[in-house]
């Protein structure tokens, strides 16, 4: 039982990863594909520059949701700490790579964001904190996010950290790392915006 309930749970997350608002909205917003244009990728900073802040925010909160609610519901069932780390990372799998749009999504950052905030509010901030350092010191998001999420665990038991939040900064940090690699070399004109150079 305890399998079939992990099991459960990870699908639960995956599913929930997949719903891509940053699809949605834009094409509410504006009849457009997100992934055409920008970065080309289901991102809330995509969102916000083709669609407006609004809707930037809209997505970036409801990606930051659909992180949270799975995990939370997984730590409150009780299934263990590896069961909610996999829920957590199965979120941010289907986020990048969603069955709901064509296995063509986002980042992972917002949905790993609401992962850990269900499980440690100062994890998160930690989080949060570590990205905006390492992107102020490297001058590149996506090499700043690979490392953000290879350090997180690590950082995180230098804070004190222990239990659901080491597993789910594992799962999810190994999940962005390996995605925002396609990223590595890329040129960025505006930092924040992510807007590729020209």
């Amino acid at each position: 039982m305890p399998f079939l309930t992990g099991f459960g749970f990870a699908v639960l997350g995956y599913l929930f990863g997949s719903l891509p608002f940053a699809v949605w909205v834009t094409h509410m917003r504006k009849g457009t594909d997100v992934r055409d244009a920008g970065s080309r990728h289901a991102t809330a900073t995509n969102t916000m520059r083709q669609a407006g802040w609004a809707a930037g925010v809209l997505v970036l909160v409801l990606d930051i949701a659909k992180g949270f609610l799975p995990v939370y519901l997984a730590r409150e069932v009780g299934i263990g700490l590896w069961g909610v780390a996999v829920t957590a990372g199965m979120v941010v799998v289907g986020h990048c790579w969603p069955i709901l749009a064509g296995f063509r999504g986002g980042m992972g950052l917002a949905a790993a964001g609401g992962t850990l905030l269900a499980v440690s509010p100062l994890g998160f901030l930690i989080g949060v904190a570590l990205l905006i350092l390492l992107v102020l010191v490297i001058h590149h998001s996506a090499r700043a996010s690979v490392v953000t999420g290879l350090l997180m665990p690590w950082v995180f038991l230098l804070f004190g950290l222990r239990g659901n939040i080491i597993g789910v900064a594992l799962a999810v940090g190994i999940v962005v790392a390996i995605r925002f690699l396609i990223d590595w070399n890329r040129r960025y004109r505006e930092l924040w915006l992510d807007r590729p150079a020209p």
